[in-house]
């Protein structure tokens, strides 16, 4: 696999990308609808929400942990996840600002 040359971006570009990637996948859209409409943080329930394994869902908990959408405390033995809210702000922010640049194409 080839280099990807992250640091020849800025980092709100790299910052960008990892929201992409984390939101790339099916999975991890529907764990964030589910952790987003939640009111606090859950424990070991994200599992019986998808039609997946745990260590699927793990794998793109994972995903969503390194690209800072999500936050994951422990207790006890269980992890419990929930929206980190300054970053799912900044992201919002940040990606509403990519979709409002685009100020439309004639000829395209």
């Amino acid at each position: 696999m080839g280099a990807t040359k992250t640091e020849v971006f800025n980092a709100k570009e790299n910052k960008l990308a990892k929201y992409g990637k984390a939101l790339g996948h099916p999975a991890r859209i529907a764990i964030l609808n589910y952790l987003a409409k939640q009111k606090s943080c859950v424990c070991g329930d994200i599992v019986d929400e998808l039609p997946l394994s745990q260590s699927t869902v793990s794998q793109h908990l994972k995903e969503l942990k390194e690209a800072g959408l999500i936050t994951g405390e422990i207790e006890g033995v269980k992890v419990c996840y929930c929206i980190d809210e300054k970053e799912w702000k900044q992201a919002q922010i940040w990606i509403n600002q990519l979709f409002d640049s685009y100020k439309g194409c004639k000829g395209c």
